[in-house]
């Protein structure tokens, strides 16, 4: 089956200090790296690399980020048949981590603000589709309509928070969230399921709670996105959500335990052994 991703892409700048600035502070950073990233870009490539036969529809700038960014979906195995051209600049965004690995970050969102609904297609053979808060809600809920219309499911991490049209939500089969987010929609109380992820803690779904893994933190950058698109993998390629969670957790795992130019040959295989040492197969 097919998984089509829609949503943003961004060049990130990823800057290493001893801890976040406060208010009017100048911290003396360690080191930088330019990574590919965006909600969009990242659960895209998290979920081929995991398995899944991947479709991207986005947008990128008609700039030198803009041909990064196409080349770092390829590469990572996704279809970039959908990824429309902007003749202005991509996004991007400035992310700051911190001695413990925690992070804080500014996105400019750029061409992924201009994405063209019109232009977007449910592949044949899709089984699921996933949609983020970092696109326009319109281009969230007419995908999510085209979706329906194909017999696709409709994923939405719905990260970051915003408020939810009821039109979304009556669309959504599967509301993620992580415990920041899901305190911010706790007034939901009909519609979509909703997974809430809660770090090393673990994952919360339908009533139970899934233990996490404990692992050396390098980095949490992007750990979300990679829970998303291995759980999105592991879904299309049969499982359950309840039988996907610890794949998609043990997947994190390996993602925040590695360091930025480790994390390419991250895989489906390495996942699988990591669970096969953790006695969680």
């Amino acid at each position: 089956m097919t998984l089509l991703v829609v949503g943003s892409l961004h060049w990130d700048v990823v800057v290493r200090a001893p801890h976040l600035p406060s208010l009017d502070e100048t911290v003396a950073g360690s080191a930088v790296d330019y990574v590919f990233g965006g909600k969009g870009g990242n659960q895209a490539v998290s979920a081929a690399r995991m398995g899944a036969s991947v479709v991207f529809a986005g947008r990128a700038g008609g700039d030198t980020l803009g041909d990064k960014l196409r080349a770092s979906l390829l590469s990572g195995g996704v279809d970039t048949s959908q990824l429309q051209r902007d003749s202005g600049p991509s996004g991007m965004s400035v992310a700051i981590l911190d001695a413990k690995g925690d992070y804080g970050a500014v996105i400019v969102s750029a061409a992924n603000l201009l994405i063209d609904a019109d232009k977007i297609e449910i592949p044949t053979q899709t089984s699921l589709v996933l949609l983020q808060n970092e696109v326009p809600e319109d281009v969230n809920i007419r995908v999510a309509h085209k979706a329906r219309a194909a017999g696709a499911r409709v994923w939405l991490n719905a990260a970051p928070a915003r408020p939810l049209p009821i039109e979304l939500l009556q669309l959504t089969d599967l509301l993620v969230v992580n415990r920041v987010e899901a305190a911010f929609y706790r007034h939901l109380q009909d519609g979509p399921k909703i997974l809430t992820t809660l770090g090393p803690e673990g994952v919360c779904y339908a009533g139970n709670t899934y233990p996490g893994f404990s692992v050396e933190v390098t980095s949490s950058h992007g750990a979300g996105d990679m829970f998303m698109g291995a759980l999105a993998a592991a879904v299309d390629g049969g499982k359950t959500i309840e039988g996907a969670i610890d794949f998609a957790q043990a997947a994190a795992a390996c993602h925040v335990a590695s360091r930025l130019e480790q994390r390419a040959a991250l895989s489906r295989d390495v996942v699988s052994d990591f669970l096969l040492d953790q006695g969680r197969p």
